[in-house]
């Protein structure tokens, strides 16, 4: 989590209030002599190679979600194509690992170290010999220099998205001789590898112009295994080609071919064979996964001379025997239209036969916000008892297991498993217990049973008739009717349309989140009045308050002053939103259980996040964070305390729930000067167990990553948390992909 805003690494978090005495924090994990960590819920699928193994030349088409509109990772507009052509071109001093930590890149960096702390903490860089920009310079100070001077805030003339850390540098200077490059800090910076990767020449970020304007379209100087060769936007493709001044292994593909396609085209690009490597959906994958099976011939739909001659039969006996010749025409034009529909579904199946389904989980969990700024949410035993009635468990099965990928609800706020950070938190909030739930509402004032009243319209109210959040009512006893069900059925994994389970990510508006919603935003909070059905008690026989509950209560619908608690539940619609959908349903399903009632409002995706998640137009809401190396960072915009602004507004910077406390801001504060790993370690983990407790934001699930990719392309595919390493991507010689007819040896040269 970076604040680039690069695509799923790059805006951040939020954090949670909670009045004293009701927290209490279990002790740490890591006290422990096992790491708390642990290890990734899933590998990399990348079906990995020996460069040996690899051909040499070759193109790569990758679908991308858009042909970005800066090459410039620090501007706000940059996406996560951008992030992709930089990881490609440009010098990172530092990457992730498979287990999502921070490794030295010895490409560009021999050695990296804090060599002193007093009076001021000073980082040497040690830069690796052979290391260029494509012009022939030498990388040194004047680049590390130039990009401090252009991100350190002090200049407004860049337009820059973030100067996190970059502001604690009090100033760099060529060292001991010019691999050297001394940068000393103003301030401790226990995050400093996360600056300087990755590094653009000083040609970009010398002046304001260059940085503004000079390299959204073109990056003339470049250090990486490609370089951006040209953007087309009316091809709608980026082409990196191989460097010849790479210092490195060589990269093995010519050219790689970044090809923005839409999600729901992506499928009809594979088959029509214009891609080797694309980001897909479930049913995308299902596709796949079923054409790679063997096939025992033409079934009846598949045959087209016995489909197309019984249509012929069937028109003609239908106007032999008196029909309407025009609906016979009608409907023998609709079967050959159905005939077409299902030829093409058979010459593609039959193309994706040359393609495979790789998964791992992507370095982002989708999380259920709480909006504690106002309203109910605002107390946070209400907020508490939300979370308190959440099955993890289950909603991460619903998602996962159909995909056949690990099903463990995600127990940090601020990393992610296998990270150095992580640790399963979430007891400092409590399990899923419907009874301390109920409890918890008591206690804040909402009661099964509590009188409520009408609302004024109108139109008088027909006796009987639903009150609001009706519809979401239904929507619920659907949503308990599946969980009762099958859990993890094939339906609850499904998602259309985009790629993923259709959760939107912070940072990522890259024409991946765009609908087809009607973009209409309901005015009311839905917590307003409105007529109850009250568990099994007859219309207005409502008992005084404190009198024992009748039989059925507990699911009973809860109230407070004449108010059913009623939450507005905002999803995007249009492709893409099926899996929030089935998320959705189960926690609707949850909460009628403990008597909260929820109003589902379907938005469109264009509006979804910036006219109601950061505008705080919501009570509930699902979207995903990434988790990155360095929470202290990334994450404190997310649950730092919201802080009244100069003009009275408030700022939340990215904590979009609004909820914080000091107490947080401070351990996060401590973290990020704190030089000890093991240290910062405890105070992250500390930190993320009161954000728990504040029941601000419940993660849910780690997002799952699903790629289709040529069966010969090697060292390409889900990443999970590993940075690509470009060049050791391409296809397989054939006396590498093995005997005629195994998986691999299907392709031929494509790609080439």
């Amino acid at each position: 989590m970076s604040h680039d805003g690069i695509g799923p690494r790059a805006v951040l978090r939020s954090v949670a209030f909670l009045t004293a005495g009701m927290l209490s924090v279990p002790a740490l994990a890591g006290c422990g002599s096992e790491d708390p960590a642990g290890e990734p819920l899933a590998d990399a699928d990348v079906a990995g190679a020996d460069r040996s193994d690899i051909a040499d030349g070759g193109t790569l088409r990758w679908a991308v979600d858009t042909v970005p509109d800066t090459l410039n990772t620090f501007q706000a507009d940059a996406d996560t194509t951008t992030a992709r052509i930089a990881e490609a071109v440009l010098p990172s001093m530092y990457r992730s690992d498979a287990r999502g930590r921070v490794v030295r890149n010895a490409d560009y960096l021999a050695s990296a170290e804090v060599v002193g702390t007093e009076p001021k903490q000073v980082v040497v860089y040690r830069l690796a010999q052979q290391a260029v920009w494509s012009d022939g310079r030498e990388i040194g100070a004047a680049d590390f220099a130039a990009q401090w001077r252009a991100l350190s805030g002090k200049d407004t003339a860049y337009w820059t998205a973030r100067n996190a850390g970059y502001d604690r540098i009090e100033k760099v200077e060529r060292g001991k001789n010019d691999l050297e490059v001394k940068v000393t800090f103003r301030r401790p910076y226990a995050d400093w590898k996360s600056l300087f990767s990755p590094l653009y020449p000083k040609e970009v970020m010398g002046t304001p112009d260059s940085f503004n304007d000079g390299a959204r379209k073109k990056l003339k100087v470049t250090a990486g295994p490609f370089t951006v060769d040209k953007v087309d936007t009316e091809e709608d493709e980026v082409v990196l080609a191989r460097n010849p001044r790479w210092w490195g292994d060589p990269a093995k593909l010519q050219k790689i071919v970044l090809r923005a396609v839409p999600h729901d085209k992506r499928v009809s690009a594979l088959s029509d064979g214009t891609l080797d490597l694309a980001e897909i959906d479930p049913e995308a994958a299902r596709r796949i996964t079923v054409a790679a099976l063997p096939q025992e011939g033409n079934t009846p739909l598949m045959g087209p001379e016995a489909d197309r001659s019984a249509a012929d039969a069937l028109h003609s006996w239908a106007v032999a025997n008196g029909s309407d010749e025009d609906a016979a025409d009608e409907e023998l034009s609709a079967r050959k239209k159905l005939r077409k529909k299902a030829e093409k579904y058979a010459r593609q199946q039959k193309a994706l036969g040359g393609f495979e389904v790789r998964r791992s989980l992507e370095p982002a969990y989708t999380q259920l916000a709480l909006n504690g700024a106002e309203g109910p949410l605002s107390d946070e035993r209400v907020r508490r008892a939300v979370a308190r009635a959440l099955d993890r468990e289950d909603i991460a099965g619903a998602v996962l297991k159909p995909l056949g990928l690990p099903a463990e609800p995600v127990g940090s706020h601020l990393a992610l498993s296998g990270q150095a950070a992580y640790a399963d938190s979430s007891g400092a909030l409590g399990k899923p217990d419907a009874k301390e739930a109920r409890a918890l509402l008591s206690d804040a004032g909402w009661v099964p049973g509590g009188p409520v009243k009408e609302e004024k319209k109108d139109t008088k109210k027909d006796e009987g008739e639903e009150a609001a959040g009706s519809e979401a009512d239904k929507k619920g006893k659907k949503g308990e009717e599946d969980t009762k069900g099958s859990g993890g059925s094939e339906d609850s994994g499904d998602g259309d349309g985009d790629g993923d389970d259709g959760t939107y990510i912070v940072g990522e508006d890259d024409g991946r989140n765009h609908g087809t919603g009607d973009g209409k935003a309901p005015q009311d909070s839905g917590t307003g009045t409105g007529q109850l059905k009250q568990g099994g008690a007859p219309a207005g026989a409502y008992a005084p308050k404190g009198t024992a509950a009748p039989a059925r209560a507990d699911t009973a619908p809860v109230a407070k002053d004449g108010k059913a608690l009623v939450l507005r539940f905002v999803l995007p619609s249009g492709p893409g939103s099926k899996t929030l959908e089935t998320v959705a349903d189960r926690i609707t399903a949850m909460l009628e259980k403990i008597g909260i009632r929820t109003d589902i409002s379907k938005v469109d995706n264009d509006s979804y996040f910036k006219d109601h998640i950061a505008s705080g137009d919501f009570d509930l809401a699902l979207y995903s964070w990434p988790a990155t190396a360095f929470p202290a960072t990334d994450a404190r915009p997310v649950y730092s305390k919201p802080v009244p602004a100069a003009d009275g507004s408030l700022n939340v910077e990215q904590n979009w729930t609004r909820v914080g406390t000091d107490q947080v801001d401070q351990l996060f504060d401590q973290a990020i000067t704190t030089l000890d790993d093991s240290e910062r370690r405890d105070l992250i983990r500390k930190a993320d167990s009161r954000i728990w407790a504040a029941a601000g934001s419940i993660p849910l699930y780690q997002r799952p990553q699903l790629v289709a990719a040529r069966e010969n392309l090697a060292n390409a595919g889900a990443f999970g948390f590993a940075t690509p390493v470009y060049e050791d991507m391409g296809f397989l010689k054939k006396s590498a992909q093995g005997p005629e007819g195994s998986p691999g040896s299907k392709k031929g040269e494509s790609g080439s």
